[in-house]
């Protein structure tokens, strides 16, 4: 199943006009979790609690679903050991540490705007003209 949706997806960024890579980029990586699970991952192989840890406000089901997107799309290798009771750990691929960088850029541009909405000058509800 997963092997599938990585097929059809490679398929439709691979047929993607030059000019829509930042298109091809939000595919892989866009949502609201997937830079933040990365994120966790940059610091080094991580099993499933631990994540869940990391991020309380992400719900195991949706966490699972991010995790085997990133999985299908090949910024994410899974490793499962053969135990009881089951062991599972997440590590990055080379493509997905390939995005360190741009997510500390993003990161960094993060705290600079929540840092500006926190100003004084910016106070709730006030629209910038």
């Amino acid at each position: 199943m997963y092997s599938e949706r990585a097929s059809r997806a490679r398929e439709q960024i691979v047929g993607m006009p030059e000019y829509c890579t930042v298109e091809a980029a939000m595919d892989v990586v866009g949502g609201k979790w997937k830079l933040a699970i990365l994120s966790h991952l940059f610091a080094g192989t991580q099993r499933f609690g631990a994540l869940t840890r990391a991020m309380p406000r992400i719900t195991p089901r949706m966490l699972t679903r991010q995790l085997r997107d990133l999985e299908a799309d090949g910024l994410v290798q899974r490793t499962v050991y053969a135990q009881v009771p089951p062991k599972v750990e997440y590590s990055l691929t080379e493509i997905g540490r390939s995005l360190e960088e741009i997510a500390g850029l993003l990161d960094d541009w993060g705290r600079y705007y929540r840092e500006q909405l926190m100003r004084p000058e910016n106070p709730p509800g006030q629209t910038r003209q």
